[in-house]
């Protein structure tokens, strides 16, 4: 990682730009990321995308087996710029693949549907380790591959007629609790090494600066100079 571009190019930015993305930072995550599959609504998609980014989790993860995926903008308001997003689109088995990258990781597969041995969104144990949360079709929920291998299922409780939540509220209910329940489990390391902090600052920065490529060659050029 080249520290000293990132130092070079943070000094385009406003001091007060510079602040905010150390900041949020610091407290991005990674020990807990979504994974989309075949979402095909993009007010969902987005409004997902969009609390993911409020709820300070980095990455993403969309598959699309039948459903392209398309982003809201005014919905989603701008969060993909911020996000990691991973998208698995090249073959039939594009959930499986998605599982496989995942799990080699770290990351237990945790269904969000109600099933057999199902676990409440209240007594989910965050401590057993990194946890990649899966959200299904609007219609159907998650596939069965996804069912037969996940490692865990996780409900939200109801007490109402309707049989389950929209989506977007559901990823919102669930990450909420989540993140707040990592956030004060002193035994969970849930924050962003200083490598992975310098990787997406940089990518910030580059989304951020006009012609930032411009800007990067003037800085190799200036290397090679020895200035």
């Amino acid at each position: 990682m080249d520290y000293a571009l990132i130092e070079y190019l943070a000094d385009f930015l406003t001091p007060e730009r510079n602040d905010l993305f150390d900041r949020v930072l610091d407290l991005r995550t990674r020990y807990l990321t979504v994974v989309l599959e075949d979402i095909y609504q993009p007010q969902n998609a987005s409004a997902v995308l969009r609390s993911v980014d409020c709820f300070g989790v980095q990455d993403v993860h969309v598959i699309e087996n039948r459903n392209s995926f398309t982003v809201d903008r005014e919905v989603a308001m701008g969060a993909s710029k911020w996000l990691n997003v991973h998208k698995y689109t090249e073959n039939e088995s594009n959930s499986l693949d998605a599982i496989k990258h995942l799990k080699n990781q770290g990351y237990r597969i945790v269904a969000t549907t109600p099933h057999e041995g199902d676990t409440d969104l209240e007594a989910f144990d965050l401590t057993k380790g990194k946890t990649a949360l899966f959200f299904g079709t609007e219609l159907t929920g998650i596939s069965d591959v996804v069912k037969e291998e996940a490692d865990e299922f996780l409900k939200i409780p109801m007490y109402g007629f309707t049989e389950s939540f929209n989506i977007s509220v559901s990823a919102a209910i669930i990450l909420h609790y989540l993140t707040l329940k990592m956030r004060n489990e002193e035994t969970i390391n849930w924050q962003l090494s200083e490598e992975e902090k310098a990787a997406i600052k940089l990518a910030w920065i580059r989304r951020s600066l006009k012609r930032s490529e411009l800007l990067e060659k003037r800085y190799h050029e200036l290397q090679k100079k020895g200035i």
